[in-house]
């Protein structure tokens, strides 16, 4: 069955980071490009006709958030994921990686240590080194294809640390982190006195048989626990750059809004807000059409690395529209692996040494976040490259 996803859209000229960007970051520019986390999909219907009718007032002066952009978000994460938060917890962003450095000076010290669990999204290793911190790596284990936490391992690291840098769902391995999985952890945190920052901004996006659960929404003791979400990976509206931190205990609501204030950064802008209220608001409807979709892409894929490419694995994701393919049994190292993709089979996907040196070597991440078509053209060009 056809669908709205199936509609091409040419996104050159638009100063897209993943099509206009593809000559600085692949050093060609006519890669497919299946990289960057944002969607080829047109945004729903309805946040268009938001921004159109807020385009139509012709004056884009300073911008406060209004209730209804707090009550937006509040209703969806109590509808999804039976969790009342408060407006006051709410602390507005101008993204999720930001968040992730604000969190690293408003809760720890210069040499203090941060916690992250590569293979991770890129972002959390600068997060810490960029602001002087150490890292402590608590690598997660691949067991029978799919990845686990080593606890073991983590209260190890907890012992020496302060904060740990949570992602939920798992970019770019894809877990949803079940019930049992984060009950241990917060009880480990309680134990250990460890503040969590737990980015669950893909947690929208999750494949059927598997569920998000928000980990402060499971303990009655929430204080240490930051939560940061936004729309912009569920809705494709990224490049607005609004996002949320929700922060149930004043004293850390505080903490964190200081160092947001000492750069007089405003995430408030007349068309970021109009985007992230329309998306809550009126947006289940086409998410559940995507996540269709993306379920029925991912088993294509599944379908023809087993029958064509039986060398590259997929390492099966519970959520989030990002593939992260074992290509260990292609027999290349990591620069052999990037040459391979980039120039002979004319794919520009992540390599996954920048997840992680160790963690993510010999594996690429894959963005299915687009046409059909779009996804099966690149499998044949791997399978025709790959013959060669």
């Amino acid at each position: 069955m056809s669908s709205g996803f199936d509609r091409e859209f040419s996104r050159e000229g638009t100063h897209s980071v993943k099509y206009d960007g593809r000559q600085n970051k692949f050093g060609r520019p006519d890669v497919i490009p299946l990289w960057v986390a944002d969607m080829d999909f047109a945004t729903p219907p309805a946040i268009t006709k938001a921004l159109i009718e807020r385009a139509s007032h012709p004056i884009y002066g300073y911008t406060h958030f209004p209730d209804s952009l707090y009550d937006s978000m509040a209703n969806w994460i109590q509808q999804r994921y039976g969790w009342t938060i408060k407006h006051e917890w709410i602390v507005m962003c101008p993204g999720v990686v930001p968040s992730l450095n604000a969190a690293v000076q408003a809760f720890t010290k210069t040499d203090d240590s941060v916690i992250i669990q590569p293979p991770v999204y890129f972002p959390f290793f600068s997060a810490a080194t960029n602001n002087s911190r150490k890292l402590l790596h608590n690598p997660l284990q691949l067991k029978n294809g799919r990845y686990v936490i080593d606890f073991d391992h983590l209260e190890q690291c907890a012992k020496q640390a302060h904060l740990l840098l949570l992602c939920s769902p798992h970019n770019p391995v894809g877990r949803v982190w079940n019930e049992q999985e984060l009950t241990r952890l917060l009880e480990l945190a309680e134990k250990h006195n460890l503040i969590i920052l737990s980015d669950e901004i893909h947690a929208d996006l999750i494949y059927p048989g598997n569920r998000h659960h928000v980990l402060a929404a499971m303990t009655e003791n929430s204080a240490n626990i930051i939560t940061a979400m936004a729309p912009s990976k569920t809705f494709n509206i990224p490049g607005l750059n609004l996002s949320a931190l929700i922060v149930p205990d004043k004293k850390n609501r505080m903490a964190i809004t200081q160092v947001f204030n000492t750069f007089h950064v405003s995430a408030a802008n007349p068309f970021s807000i109009t985007a992230f209220e329309a998306a809550y608001r009126e947006g289940k409807n086409w998410l559940e059409a995507l996540m269709v979709y993306l379920r029925d892409t991912c088993d294509c894929v599944t379908a023809y690395l087993a029958d064509h490419l039986p060398e590259i694995k997929l390492i099966k994701p519970e959520g989030t529209y990002l593939l992260w393919l074992d290509c260990r049994a292609m027999n290349m190292n990591d620069t052999q692996l990037e040459h391979f993709f980039i120039h002979e089979a004319g794919i520009g996907m992540n390599p996954g040494v920048q997840f992680g040196q160790v963690e993510g070597s010999g594996f690429m991440r894959l963005n299915i976040g687009a046409p059909r078509n779009t996804i099966l053209k690149a499998l044949e060009q791997i399978r025709n490259a790959a013959k060669k």
